[in-house]
């Protein structure tokens, strides 16, 4: 197993909640949707979101937030059907939908432990 399977798996396994993980690590995407769920989206445009509109969306706020703000830690997308998390990492992005009806206090907390779990305890014995 690589990192970016180590991350996707860790986060649909914290919570029933999640609909879509994409780990964009080292210039390469890995994205998977829950097998249950009918695709919202086709999976070019989600590649294209991944690929370019989040790490535009990364680099826009990074630059805003490290003038007087302390930088970012993460952003919450708010679509029409599920909310985009996406948290910048060494290397990229990781970034975690939930339903629309997600509790955001309990699960974006949850989401970033795990996100920051899977990255600093994987280790390549683990592939």
């Amino acid at each position: 197993m690589d990192l970016h399977d180590h991350v996707i798996d860790s986060c649909f396994s914290a919570s029933p909640e999640v609909r879509y993980v994409a780990a964009y690590l080292d210039g390469t995407l890995r994205l998977r949707s829950r097998a249950d769920l009918q695709a919202l989206g086709s999976n070019e445009s989600d590649t294209y979101e991944e690929l370019l509109v989040n790490p535009t969306l990364l680099k826009l706020l990074s630059q805003r937030g490290n003038i007087d703000c302390g930088g970012l830690e993460h952003v919450v997308i708010r679509y029409g059907q599920f909310h985009a998390l996406v948290r910048p990492v060494a290397g990229g992005h990781v970034t975690v939908s939930l339903g629309v009806d997600s509790s955001l206090d309990a699960g974006v907390p949850r989401m970033l432990a795990t996100i920051e779990a899977a990255i600093s305890g994987f280790t390549h014995k683990d592939m």
